[in-house]
């Protein structure tokens, strides 16, 4: 069992995609003798660096990143991997006598990293087994009312059709004796008393971020996203099932397999990068500690710079 307590004393920038953080995230580590940190769940993959917008190597050589290309395209990643790395690279760079600067949009990274993480025992098979066969004799409520029993916590948060997370829950029990919410809310108490004013999302008005995402597209595809892509499935082993996850692959490989033209393939891109831009921001809103920066084409360099830092003093 994992357990990653909130991380502490660090500076965190997001935002969704297309918003400017490679950008500011240099200006600003210069400016508070930072090292980056990636919070970016893509940018793990060597070789994936067109389509995830990855910071070129003169910006890397400008500013030390860390957690940027540690696993090949057809390896996985999981989030336990990610949070142990990131700790290790915090205390790393804290050694050497520079600030922590994290960088990226993933919000699940970002949400682990600010109010920790306790990952549960591993799967029982056997177990899960028998609780579907149940259900499929008694019924999905009579699973309900069993969580119930043991964590009504959990099962007052819980759909009532979310088998899936009831069982899962069961499981957590059943292997440990504790109940799972437990495990997911050890450490509030904990991030409440550390609450750091230091996570800032950049913030920009809905149509300039699409006209953002909708030129960084093109501008990907220009840059021979394509061959990128080829190159990973022909040499690399090919696209293991979290690499695939990245926003514009998929359609890729749907155009490299015939399946859509090159036009619907840049269309679809632009569609789920925006959707994806979406989702990113709600899940933002439903982290209180993040502080939203408001930016456009002209404040985009040192004058929001000059604004974090001016917030970080008061």
């Amino acid at each position: 069992m994992h357990e990653f307590p909130p991380i502490i004393d660090c500076w965190f920038l997001t935002g969704a995609t297309a918003s400017g953080k490679t950008r500011i995230g240099l200006q600003l580590a210069e400016r508070i003798n930072a090292e980056i940190i990636s919070l970016d769940s893509m940018a793990v993959y060597r070789g994936m660096d067109i389509g995830t917008a990855k910071p070129s190597r003169q910006q890397q050589q400008q500013v030390p990143h860390h957690l940027l290309d540690v696993v090949d395209p057809n390896e996985s990643f999981s989030l336990a991997e990610y949070l142990a790395a990131a700790h290790q690279a915090a205390t790393n760079i804290r050694a050497r006598g520079k600030e922590v600067l994290l960088v990226g949009g993933t919000p699940l990274y970002l949400k682990s990293l600010l109010r920790g993480v306790c990952e549960g025992p591993p799967a029982d098979p056997e177990f899960r087994r028998e609780v579907v066969a149940e259900v499929n004799c008694v019924g999905i409520e009579a699973l309900r009312e069993r969580l119930e029993l043991i964590d009504p916590l959990s099962a007052a948060k819980l759909h009532p059709n979310d088998m899936r997370r009831m069982i899962r829950a069961l499981e957590v029990y059943k292997l440990t004796g504790t109940p799972i919410s437990h495990y997911q809310t050890q450490f509030v108490d904990e991030q409440n008393a550390q609450r750091c004013n230091r996570i800032f999302v950049l913030s920009w008005d809905r149509a300039q971020l699409h006209a953002r995402i909708n030129q960084r597209v093109d501008n990907m595809f220009e840059r021979n996203f394509v061959d990128e892509v080829r190159s990973i499935l022909e040499t690399a082993g090919g696209f293991s099932h979290t690499a695939i996850q990245g926003v514009g692959y998929r359609e890729v490989i749907d155009h490299l397999q015939g399946s859509i033209d090159s036009e619907t393939m840049i269309d679809q891109t632009k569609v789920r990068t925006r959707r994806f831009a979406r989702r990113q921001e709600t899940w933002f809103r439903g982290l209180a500690e993040c502080r939203w920066i408001s930016i456009n084409e002209q404040s985009i360099g040192s004058e929001i710079v000059d604004q974090l830092l001016e917030l970080d003093s008061n």
